[in-house]
């Protein structure tokens, strides 16, 4: 599965997180799962290193409250979040794409299911019909060119899935980095007419391998 966050962007979400209000670790492990309409629930072992070491830079304390242990963020923590805030909102544009594309890969996923599960069904009634009468050659010629076509469209539509992810991908990982320069005010001015004609040559390299022009 391809990474949720960005290099770096965990550890500031979960200072936005706290900010909103102290939280335990399974709270914020909750709060991620619910922002991301439960497609993705990062593990005890992805949420307490970050948070350890969100409390040794300062930015966070914890606090023992009976057998959990809470998190809090401190002034420290709010400054950095306060000076990195368009880093945040570019983070939540990520999310935003992320939520989709999860959703795409968990759909895919259980197309995938579906197909297999019918494509085992198919075998054994075929199974069992050539036990209860032996086929006429032509017509099971017939039923192998069916599910060769079948076969082949399945084939083509998990295709376009992986495309459609793909695209999803870049798009997120381009824009978020368009968005990180244009906040520093480092963006050339060329840098979109340079994404045009990448774009341009992309699509026709691709339409020349359909075998289009």
């Amino acid at each position: 599965m391809t990474p949720v966050f960005a290099h770096g962007s965990l550890r500031l979400y979960l200072l936005s997180l706290l900010d909103e209000s102290p939280k335990h670790g399974y709270e914020l492990i909750q709060a991620l799962s619910d922002r991301f309409g439960g497609t993705y629930t990062p593990s005890a072992g992805t949420i307490y290193p970050r948070l350890a070491k969100l409390e040794e830079e300062g930015l966070v304390t914890k606090q023992a409250d009976g057998r959990k242990t809470v998190y809090a963020i401190t002034e420290a923590g709010r400054r950095e979040l306060a000076e990195r805030q368009h880093e945040l909102d570019a983070i939540e544009d990520e999310v935003t794409d992320s939520v989709r594309r999860l959703a795409d890969e968990v759909r895919a996923g259980v197309d995938d299911a579906m197909r297999t599960l019918r494509a085992e069904l198919a075998s054994a009634a075929r199974e069992s019909r050539r036990d209860a009468t032996r086929l006429d050659p032509r017509r099971e010629a017939r039923d192998a060119a069916r599910e060769a076509s079948r076969d082949a469209r399945a084939a083509a539509s998990s295709a376009i899935r992986e495309a459609d992810v793909a695209i999803n991908d870049f798009r997120q990982q381009l824009r978020t980095e368009l968005r990180l320069q244009a906040s520093r005010g480092t963006l050339p001015e060329d840098v979109v007419t340079l994404l045009k004609d990448e774009l341009v040559r992309v699509r026709r390299s691709v339409l020349e391998a359909l075998g289009r022009r």
